[in-house]
């Protein structure tokens, strides 16, 4: 069982860091095995007979052994950061009840017990002299050992973001029985998160331990659900499999585990992160062979530039999922063909008590993921500054063909398509999360707004709050037609936002040229009761029915800068508040 002292000295980004160093183990593996297979090739093409044919099996079987390892790297990689991840919410808990504590005089024993403080007692932040990271406090050594509760030093301890202030020190400074059990419940419960945590993590690990010396070798039964299937028929599915079936699946058919809704996060991006590789070593031999061909025309020249910017998307996307920084990325979606398409989650969707699924919108692909990563993970960063006690996982969904010019962007038919996707993706999220019900917000940028718009209205979004921000319309003039209680519908746009300057498609081209000349602002204010859009009426506006939240004047790309107002409204949206 976790104890006060031992949650309080606990360090989470050295377990972070060790499944980081499992992950890197992959890379070592995967040079080998590409080792041995050159060595193969080079024995088949000068020694044959039965010796040849055997060493060439042994050769086999060596590349498949080293493959297997590349699931079980990851899987611990993933249950490590995540008891990482776990770790630092129950260490934020820990530091509100002890802000709590020093705020209403409950004095905090070694082992965590409560009792009132004498009212003129010293303060200690903790179980040793130190200082407990992230919170401010100052500890100082009481007399006969006692553990008295933390000080924070140079701010307000009422300030602390999420800490509860409904509880004052009854008379005479002591503790009142109200405080005693607020405090001691809000230490129990961040015991008992880091506690679970603790199990959960040593269970999966001796689950993966024992696979990993079966060698994965337990196929499911046939019959797999089709690409397109309902969320819950896969979750079911799933669900009716083996932990070792479900492994063989990943192992074995990853292009299938990783599309699939309803298929649980951790298996997805296991699946998604083996075919990475499989993908870009696809691109790199499609290159070779249109390179080498004699004088390469202009088609040729054109496929060259799409598959160069394939594997530039690739590799960007691979540098930002081996990062070791929390929160720790899942690859939930990967095609480079075309454009590119990814969906990224930073942290677990499934285990977040809040997510947030963010569309981007014209000319994103999958080379611009990492800076659209970027963004979703300043809001994800807002919102641990506002709740540091609580989980909240970011998913970039770039699961659609975005339009790449302005004539694409002035129809809707791009994110017309994209609908039955995204509305599938969040009834996936939906039925794999575990515990209860998370907050799901869903966020449109630009026309990303459309496709989540157009979302709602064709199909239903499973969405606690839809925002839309920098939005030409989302599709229907009215909050009611998004099929969502309008108040659970928010938008934003910047003053000096050039989609204000957006008509209809038959003044599409003037307004593109006017938004990039001196007299746009000029123009906006010459029209400022214009509210309707390329693609129906303003949702910023009060008269579309929703809630609006500000934006400062950062232009069209400028919501998520650390200045912003609407960067906190984002936030604050996605936890609830």
């Amino acid at each position: 069982m976790t104890g006060y002292a031992q949650l309080w000295r606990a360090t989470p980004g050295r377990w972070g860091a060790a499944g980081a160093a499992w992950r890197g183990l992959a890379d070592p593996v995967r040079r080998r095995r590409a080792a041995l297979a050159e060595c193969a090739a080079t024995l088949r093409a000068g020694w044959s007979g039965g010796a040849a044919g055997a060493a060439d099996g042994r050769l086999g079987a060596l590349r498949g052994e080293l493959t297997a390892l590349l699931p079980a790297l990851i899987e611990a990689d993933q249950v490590l950061a995540e008891f990482a991840g776990r770790l630092r919410v129950a260490k934020a808990r820990l530091a509100e009840a002890v802000a709590l504590a020093d705020r209403t005089g409950v004095l905090v024993d070694r082992r965590g017990g409560v009792s009132a403080a004498p009212p003129s007692a010293p303060t200690w932040a903790g179980p040793e002299a130190g200082v407990l990271p992230g919170a401010g406090l100052r500890s100082v050594a009481p007399p006969g050992g006692r553990a008295l509760p933390g000080r924070r030093t140079g701010s307000d301890p009422a300030a602390m973001p999420g800490a509860d202030v409904g509880v004052a020190a009854g008379p005479g400074g002591r503790a009142g029985p109200a405080a005693l059990d607020q405090v001691a419940a809000a230490l129990r419960d961040a015991l008992a998160l880091a506690d679970a945590a603790d199990r959960e993590a040593a269970t999966r690990l001796d689950e993966l331990s024992a696979a990993a010396r079966g060698g994965w070798a337990e196929p499911p039964p046939p019959g797999r659900p089709p690409a397109d299937a309902d969320p819950a028929t896969v979750r079911a599915w799933w669900a009716g499999l083996t932990p070792a079936q479900r492994r063989w699946l990943v192992w074995h058919e990853p292009g299938r585990v990783g599309r699939l809704d309803g298929v649980p996060v951790a298996a997805r991006d296991q699946a998604n992160r083996l075919l990475l590789d499989d993908r870009r070593e696809a691109l790199l031999a499609a290159r070779r062979e249109l390179a080498g061909r004699p004088a390469p025309g202009p088609a040729e020249r054109a496929g060259l530039r799409r598959l160069d910017a394939g594997l530039a998307g690739l590799d960007g996307l691979a540098g930002r999922l081996a990062t070791a920084e929390p929160p720790r990325s899942y690859l939930l979606g990967l095609d480079p063909t075309g454009d590119g398409r990814a969906i990224v989650a930073l942290g677990n969707p499934d285990r977040a008590d809040r997510v947030l699924t963010y569309v981007p919108g014209m000319t994103a692909d999958l080379a611009d993921a990492p800076a659209e990563l970027g963004r979703a993970g300043r809001v994800l960063s807002r919102c641990a500054g506002l709740t540091p006690g609580r989980e909240t996982a970011a998913v970039l969904w770039l699961d659609y063909d975005a339009p790449d010019f302005l004539p694409e962007a002035a129809r809707s038919s791009q994110a017309g398509d994209a609908g039955p996707a995204l509305h599938r993706f969040q009834e996936g999220l939906r039925e794999t999360h575990e515990g209860p019900q998370a907050r799901q917000t869903v966020l449109g940028h630009s026309y990303g707004s459309l496709v989540v718009g157009a979302a709602a209205r064709d199909h239903g979004l499973d969405a606690d709050a839809l925002v839309f921000v920098g939005s030409p319309g989302v599709g229907v003039d009215r909050a009611e037609a998004l099929r969502l209680p309008p108040e659970w519908v928010w938008a934003s746009t910047a003053p000096d936002d050039v989609i204000r300057l957006v008509e209809p498609p038959g003044q599409l081209t003037g307004r593109a040229v006017l938004a990039a000349s001196p007299l746009a602002t000029a123009v906006s204010l010459l029209r400022p009761d214009d509210h309707e859009l390329w693609f129906g009426h303003d949702p910023s506006d009060p008269g579309f029915g929703g809630r609006a939240f500000p934006s400062g004047r950062y232009g069209h790309t400028g919501y998520w800068e650390a200045g912003n107002p609407a960067l906190d409204g984002m936030a604050r949206i996605v936890l609830g508040r």
